[in-house]
């Protein structure tokens, strides 16, 4: 009796875990039985169904036997589509038409079609990076090819069919091993130029860009909020070759790596505020990454941002402070990075007009109070920079373009970032916004003025501790902008400037 081996994953969060697939085919009939086990799921359980019709397609039948599919470890729950190539490279290994011995070294992973075409499936890249690891090659479908090649030098078949597979591995086609591609960073990137006003909040989103710092606009309708976020991603420096690949596993898994191609342009989303828990912070019935987790490295803006549930918008505490998104399920905790940069846009009140006076609000302040109110204190408190953005006059649309645009910018946020990538290499941070504890009192400890201006104001205020470090951090980057070695006063007052006194105006 022989056994037929060949590898493939199971996705928990970003984390791909090795499953044997285990192939036994009767020698003494069985009456065309065939049964998959090990906790499949029915998207696996019908594989047998595509394997069957897709052997057929290139000639091939199941033998008259009892066959028998084992995913082990059997108590690890398996999901997906992309069980279908695994199991049909393991029938073949069984049945001899591939040799057993060769695919034990693979991992393998893909839909088959009724014609005996692969289809392309989420999770590519995690799986050849696992594969990595474990030191054996990669079998997927050509569409996924330029995705694997990420992984390094391993051997990897992409191939566009079962047909073509079998021939390669017999030795009478050759595949050529796929390259990896960076995409084409297409479109025009909104500028800064385009913004005329609104001179606290450009300097707002300056300051956030440079440290990572989570930012809150406040203002009327058509003040420029919403275009003000948009010209953050041309203002943050690019991905490095780290980061890019970190990103693109998540993107992997969420199926959104179109051919295969990985940006060094950081993520920017923004979704609807009618959208879910599970959308936002990921889940479901067969757990995904969710906009924080798509956003890790990168923007997430949250426009209209009381319009949201408030359970979703309390939902972001904990990604906020961990940098990472944990969905609970009964038999397991699903982790996925979600390092990333809170961008939110509101109005003062539900008809946005609460201080001008030429459309003062009719229910003021209650108006305010009830909006407002849909935001939690404790998620107030998580915002590192609070800004107002007040109406724009006719005499300001009517000003010449600013001197200065996205170019000018990103030259100092790249320059103040790289100071923090020095100072936080040996901590494995970023940038200032994930500095803590005795680190931030390390490198954010005030001069003497600095620090009596800042405790006197943390007592006028209200400000928790949280608060408190919060104003640190941001007082680190404009110091760091400016080129200066220490925290000063001034750098002090302009942080508290972004600091709220309470919700309401």
């Amino acid at each position: 009796m022989t056994v037929a081996h060949i590898y493939t994953v199971a996705f928990q969060g970003i984390e791909a875990r090795e499953v044997d697939v285990q192939v036994h085919v009767s020698e003494s009939g069985g009456g065309g039985i065939f049964n998959i086990v090990g906790l499949a799921d029915k998207a696996v359980a019908e594989s047998k169904e595509r394997v069957r019709v897709a052997l057929s397609a290139v000639g091939l039948s199941l033998p008259y036997s009892r066959i028998t599919v084992n995913l082990a470890p059997a108590d690890l729950p398996k999901e997906g589509s992309h069980y279908d190539l695994p199991i049909a490279l393991g029938l073949l290994a069984a049945m001899g038409v591939l040799p057993a011995s060769e695919m034990e070294h693979y991992v393998a992973l893909g839909e088959l079609s009724l014609d005996a075409q692969f289809i392309p499936v989420a999770g590519v890249l995690p799986a050849a990076l696992a594969a990595s690891e474990q030191q054996r090659g990669l079998i997927c479908p050509a569409a996924c090819g330029a995705e694997a090649a990420w992984a390094g030098d391993i051997d990897i078949i992409a191939a566009p069919s079962l047909i073509a597979l079998v021939n390669h591995v017999r030795g009478v086609q050759v595949l050529n091993r796929p390259t990896a591609k960076l995409a084409e960073e297409g479109g025009i990137i909104p500028d800064l130029k385009d913004v005329k006003g609104q001179e606290t909040a450009k300097r707002a989103l300056e300051i956030a860009a440079a440290g990572g710092h989570n930012m809150l606009m406040i203002g009327p309708p058509g003040s420029g909020k919403s275009m003000l976020a948009q010209r953050l991603p041309g203002l943050l420096p690019p991905l490095d070759a780290r980061e890019a690949l970190e990103i693109s596993m998540v993107q992997s898994l969420a199926g959104e790596l179109p051919g295969g191609t990985i940006s060094r342009r950081r993520p920017f989303r923004s979704p609807h505020h009618s959208a879910s828990m599970a959308a936002l912070v990921g889940g479901g019935l067969k757990v995904k990454p969710g906009e924080v987790s798509l956003a890790h490295l990168g923007v997430l803006f949250l426009d209209e941002l009381p319009e949201f549930q408030r359970a979703v918008l309390d939902s972001l505490r904990q990604p906020i402070e961990t940098g990472e998104a944990i969905v609970a399920r009964a038999n397991a905790h699903v982790r996925f990075p979600a390092r990333f940069q809170l961008v939110a846009a509101m109005n003062p009140c539900r008809c946005g007009y609460l201080s001008d006076p030429a459309q003062a609000c009719a229910r003021a302040p209650k108006c305010a109070q009830e909006y407002q109110s849909r935001i939690s204190g404790p998620l107030f408190d998580r915002i590192d920079i609070h800004v107002e953005v007040p109406s724009v006059s006719a005499s300001d649309l009517t000003l010449p373009p600013p001197a200065e645009g996205s170019a000018e910018v990103s030259a100092r946020i790249a320059a103040a970032r790289e100071v923090q990538r020095r100072r936080y290499e040996a901590n494995g941070l970023r940038v200032n916004a994930e500095a803590e504890g005795q680190l931030l009192d390390r490198v954010a400890t005030p001069e003497p003025a600095g620090a009596e201006l800042l405790t006197k104001a943390a007592d006028a205020m209200k400000l928790t501790a949280r608060g408190y470090h919060r104003v640190l951090r941001v007082a680190r980057t404009i110091a760091d902008l400016g080129a200066s070695e220490g925290v000063k006063r001034v750098h002090i007052a302009e942080a508290l400037s972004f600091r709220r006194l309470t919700h309401l105006h």
